[in-house]
């Protein structure tokens, strides 16, 4: 396969920038509506070694936000949907695919194995959330967390930040304050919007999978985050000496 698919990308940062991104192993736990708009733009930014973690499939209400959420998909794995699309952006795409929800062990399993140079945090539910991060800051593995998406409609809201900083957003206010338990008030960097949330787009759920509850989405949102989880990482990645 010829590089020509990259050449706009080459232009911008160069053959150095490319080689690196080439080299970069990432990390993308969780391929919903955040997750999966993440894993593609990493993909077609020329990332050369990726890792995609999620147990769950396709469900009819997840075709308003998610990229691998097709009529024609539900039922299907999202790691093997989503894994099909990254290889025909990349056929040399180094791919390594977890079809499962990651207990707190294979988590450490995962990222003792991995030797990743960043992590994308994309998981919904705050234990499994915590988890990633705690584990990640103790092996000192860049990461960068998706916070609330739900409940939120203006764009211009969304930001990149350390955890400290967040705010208007109750994922992130629950997640402090866990972390602040394991002594860790910052050095996490945080997508996330200061809007203040739509309270009657809140609804109330059977507990299972770790979630309580959720908001309402629209279908940009969600992307947006995906696409500043991104950004973090790929700048990073080009930069890094």
């Amino acid at each position: 396969m010829d590089k020509y698919w990259l050449e706009r990308t080459e232009l911008l940062i160069k053959e150095e920038g490319l080689e690196k991104l080439t080299k970069a192993n990432v990390l993308v736990i969780g391929l919903g509506g955040v997750g999966s708009f993440a894993a593609e733009f990493l993909a077609r930014a020329g990332v050369g070694n990726m890792t995609i973690v999620d147990g769950d499939t396709v469900d009819i209400t997840n075709i308003n936000r998610q990229l691998p959420a097709l009529h024609s998909t539900v039922g299907k794995h999202k790691v093997e949907v989503v894994a099909e699309r990254l290889l025909d952006i990349n056929p040399r795409l180094h791919l390594t695919k977890i079809n499962e929800f990651l207990n707190p062990e294979r988590m450490d399993q995962v990222l003792d194995e991995g030797k990743f140079d960043y992590i994308l945090d994309c998981i919904d539910s705050v234990t499994p959330k915590l988890t990633l991060l705690i584990a990640a800051r103790r092996r000192k593995i860049k990461v960068v967390s998706s916070m609330g998406a739900g409940g939120k409609t203006d764009p211009s809201k969304v930001m990149v930040r350390d955890i400290s900083k967040t705010h208007n957003c109750y994922l992130a206010k629950q997640v402090r304050k866990r972390l602040k338990k394991e002594k860790i008030n910052k050095g996490i960097r945080c997508v996330f919007s200061n809007e203040i949330q739509n309270e009657e787009s809140l609804k109330m759920t059977d507990g299972s999978n770790y979630k309580r509850s959720f908001y309402g989405t629209i279908s940009f949102i969600p992307a947006i985050f995906g696409l500043y989880a991104a950004a973090e990482v790929i700048n990073y990645l080009v930069k890094k000496d």
